[in-house]
């Protein structure tokens, strides 16, 4: 069992994390309400877990399409989960799945450095670090306007916003209990605990992406490494059973998502010197651009790498410790090469590629880079400390002033969701609407792409506050199209639906509208602000009827044979 103090670490920490998830997904006097980013990438999952409860490997907003380009195995985890346990889905991803999640990335650190270094000094600020760790964007916008704030001022997101990417918490569990594994596996090389690496490195892939891509190349490296100075070809056999069992799962929905990803050198420094939401510093940008446009590479290459610099300090924050850590270990072992590798490949990859549509999603290769050079920062302190045990004041001096620089960012963020009134919500009108259409047969549905509007007062309604995926995730019916986001991030072609859309609306030809609704199996029309976004025909010239309405949705049934 964990020493107390850990324990408490960790169940303080889940409680901290829990904080931006749990409060989503539930019904208040307006409706349903929705924090931060869940407003969009929470239905986004919710959307994909219900289309896989009912058995379909379709895509849920883009009826008749199946998924690709997505990483599922987290999503289709839920929807085991639900079809168990009978729990509602949007139960489960907001309020039973986040301190699960919340608690096994912290019980999981705890293993790997217990069983790496045995030193309960080091867990214990590894897990400080995993659940708390933050940039110095705080730091920045106390110095220029004296407040603080900017979690993601230098691109990457901290800490506190793991469980908003719950495949990203989940990849976390996966990634060190399988380092824990191929520890005991390079200690003990038995069958067993070479089957439980391969199976663990072999499902990362699928649950998230990017560690996967990380995982599997440090496992080559360490690898080559290990066959060229010890001439053993245990690690290259764990590489190689991983690679099968990813391919195997990963390429059925991603076989083209290669095309999805282009090479763009330099656009995070850039935008973030240029974005005025970001770190900002316009004159080092245009030093940049012009001296590469003049061809003065030097000068350009100097600014680069400056805003590298800054990159990497403004994001890490105090756990740039971890890099005076990895200069004095002259001689790496295997489980340090391999965080070295995962730690350069989460940095590199970043700064060299971005993915079409969403150019920002390849950040998350460097999320991973935050938490092993957190895992560093902890061991370099409690070495610090344990050279400091005959200087007991100063060493809780220290201790003191890297909780006060580390804790403001997670403080910051939970103002954004510990207020009453959320950003995004469905209003009980459109709930019931939404009821109603998920108590009906299967069939494709028909929803008008409504614009987002900013400057609607909050809450707003999801069809004004983004693109989202609302209502196949609340119907559990495949959708025409929506949330053009995500299908920007996984390549559909959804300009081409959008406008069928919009001349569907204005169609005033019954046999050329009754004909697109035949086409694309359309069985219902669902139009939310059904006062202000109607077709141009009626239901009963669609061959159809309206089966449900109120002031704030309709829902039409139509005749598509």
């Amino acid at each position: 069992m964990p020493k107390y103090k850990t324990l408490l670490l960790i169940l303080f920490g889940s409680f901290i994390w829990s904080l931006t998830m749990v409060k989503s997904g539930l019904i208040y006097s307006y409706g349903i309400g929705f924090w931060g980013p869940n407003g969009h990438d929470g239905i986004w999952h919710l959307s994909l877990i219900t289309g896989l409860a009912r058995g379909s490997f379709g895509m849920p907003i883009f009826a008749g399409e199946l998924i690709k380009n997505y990483h599922i195995g987290f999503d289709l985890l839920v929807a085991v989960l639900h079809l168990i346990s009978d729990l509602p889905v949007s139960f489960l991803y907001f309020q039973i799945l986040p301190p699960l999640l919340a608690l096994g990335v912290g019980w999981s650190v705890m293993g790997f450095l217990k069983a790496w270094k045995k030193d309960d000094r080091a867990i214990r600020w590894g897990l400080f670090f995993t659940y708390f760790g933050g940039s110095f964007g705080w730091l920045v916008s106390l110095i220029r306007n004296g407040q603080t704030g900017g979690e993601s001022m230098f691109w990457s997101q901290q800490s506190i916003s793991t469980l908003l990417n719950p495949p990203f918490a989940l990849s976390l569990i996966i990634v060190f209990f399988s380092l824990t594994s191929l520890l005991k596996y390079q200690r003990h090389p038995t069958k067993t605990a070479w089957l439980i690496s391969v199976i663990l490195f072999g499902f990362l892939l699928e649950i998230k992406v990017y560690a996967g891509i990380l995982a599997l190349g440090s496992l080559l490296v360490i690898s080559v490494y290990e066959f060229l100075t010890e001439k053993k070809t245990g690690l290259l056999r764990i590489f190689l059973g991983s690679l099968v069992i990813s391919l195997i799962i990963f390429l059925p929905f991603n076989r083209n998502s290669q095309s999805l990803i282009v090479l763009r050198p330099g656009w995070f420094l850039e935008t973030m010197l240029i974005y005025s939401d970001r770190f900002y510093w316009p004159r080092l940008y245009h030093t940049i651009v012009d001296s590469r446009q003049l061809h003065n590479w030097p000068k350009s290459l100097l600014g680069y790498f400056l805003a590298l610099f800054i990159f990497l300090i403004g994001n890490l924050g105090t756990r740039v410790l971890a890099l005076i850590a990895v200069i004095k270990n002259r001689k790496p072992d295997i489980v340090s090469l391999f965080i070295y590798s995962f730690i350069f490949g989460g940095l590199l990859l970043p700064m060299l590629f971005l993915q079409k549509g969403t150019p920002w999603n390849t950040i998350q290769f460097f999320y991973y880079s935050q938490i092993f050079l957190g895992i560093l920062a902890a061991l370099f302190i409690s070495g610090l400390f344990g050279r400091l045990n005959h200087h007991k004041y100063f060493r809780y001096a220290i201790w003191l002033l890297i909780i006060i620089v580390t804790i403001p960012t997670t403080l910051d963020t939970l103002d954004h969701y510990l207020p009453s009134r959320p950003p995004a919500m469905i209003s009980k009108d459109e709930l019931q609407a939404l009821n109603k259409l998920a108590s009906l047969p299967p069939g494709n549905v028909f929803t008008y792409p409504i614009q987002p509007d900013a400057y609607y007062p909050p809450p707003r309604p999801l069809y004004y506050y983004d693109s989202t995926a609302y209502v196949s995730a609340y119907s559990g019916h495949p959708v025409f199209m929506e949330d053009t986001v995500n299908l920007n991030i996984t390549g559909f072609d959804w300009p081409r639906r959008q406008a069928q859309s919009e001349e569907f609306i204005a169609m005033q030809n019954i046999n050329q509208a009754r004909e697109f609704l035949h086409q694309n199996r359309i069985k219902y029309i669902y139009l939310a602000l059904v006062a202000k976004y109607r077709p141009f025909l009626t239901a009963s010239q669609l061959g159809g009827k309206i089966i449900f309405e109120n002031s704030q949705a309709s829902i039409w049934q139509v005749d598509t044979n």
